[in-house]
């Protein structure tokens, strides 16, 4: 987890498709940025309260600048409308990170789906999987063609790449690249939720790999008191229903990393030492909430009396 953040400089902005802001960032007196990989996203700091993550889309060798793209969305809750009414060149914007939940595995073929401002993680995907030598596909719908960020770019890839804007093609057409997934292909997937859920009920969940921008509906559950031990703290807590983890060792005075507290981006993913975790979170694959090694304290709960955390 990337202790990183500064303030950064809005050095260009423009508008890559109807409602999608693209921004790059600088730092102020030109040092070099973190690395990072695609997948990555940022913390963007727009003010208190107003805290969100948004993919970096921008060469990942250019340690110089990041770019991101910023979707306004009408119905959202205040950071897309702060980002395109209130940041503008030249101001700064405080960021933390890079943290990656959606790293790009090696494989020899990839399938990639994307929906909306979905494609922001998935373009950095697509040339590293091309100067890998590998096979790959891309799939990308939208409401509108001039809906569709980044759709110059993606020129370069020719047939490699359908672009389906719903107004003239309808919804995409999963089962094309979905129905005939020839085994060690990876399926990369990121889009509006339906997006997502279609997706999951076609492809064999060992080869696919999803990030979600809202979380994951879930089944309704009781939220039973519990009790949290700290390892590190050396304190025990009560969790009580109704109240998260992460509420919990804050008011407690424990200091934790956190960002979206909705299960999303990964910021407050937590060791388990002991216990089982009851996963609510938008981000652990199935595997990984089968194991329990880890789980997101901003949602996840126990599923017995007593978990023990590193904290």
């Amino acid at each position: 987890m990337s202790a990183y953040e500064a303030e950064l400089v809005v050095s260009t902005r423009e508008f890559v498709a109807d409602g999608v802001l693209a921004l790059t960032l600088r730092h102020p007196r030109a040092e070099p940025l973190p690395t990072w990989e695609p997948g990555a996203h940022i913390d963007v700091v727009l003010g208190p309260g107003l805290e969100r993550q948004y993919s970096l889309c921008g060469d990942p060798a250019d340690r110089s600048a990041w770019r991101i793209a910023v979707l306004r969305e009408p119905d959202g809750r205040g950071g897309s409308a702060h980002v395109h009414e209130q940041v503008g060149l030249g101001d700064k914007v405080r960021v933390r990170g890079p943290r990656n939940n959606f790293g790009l595995e090696p494989s020899p073929r990839y399938r990639f789906v994307a929906g909306g401002i979905g494609i922001t993680p998935i373009l950095p995907m697509l040339a590293e999987a091309e100067a890998a030598g590998a096979e790959w596909t891309l799939l990308y719908g939208g409401r509108t063609r001039r809906s569709m960020a980044f759709g110059e770019e993606l020129r370069r890839y020719g047939d490699r790449v359908t672009l389906a804007p719903e107004d003239e093609s309808g919804l995409l057409d999963l089962p094309s690249v979905l129905d005939d997934v020839p085994e060690g292909t990876l399926v990369y997937c990121c889009g509006p939720g339906p997006l997502l859920d279609a997706v999951e009920e076609r492809c064999p969940s060992g080869a696919l790999r999803v990030e979600r921008f809202r979380p994951k509906e879930q089944q309704d559950g009781v939220d039973a008191e519990f009790d949290v031990e700290l390892a590190r703290s050396g304190m025990t807590l009560t969790v009580a229903p109704g109240v998260s983890v992460l509420e919990t060792v804050r008011s407690a005075g424990v200091e934790v990393l956190y960002s979206c507290t909705e299960g999303t981006c990964g910021t407050c993913e937590t060791d388990v030492l002991d216990g089982v975790p009851e996963h609510r979170d938008s981000v652990l694959t199935p595997q990984e909430q089968e194991s329990g090694e880890t789980m997101m304290i901003c949602v996840s709960r126990c599923r017995g009396r007593r978990l023990v955390l590193d904290l």
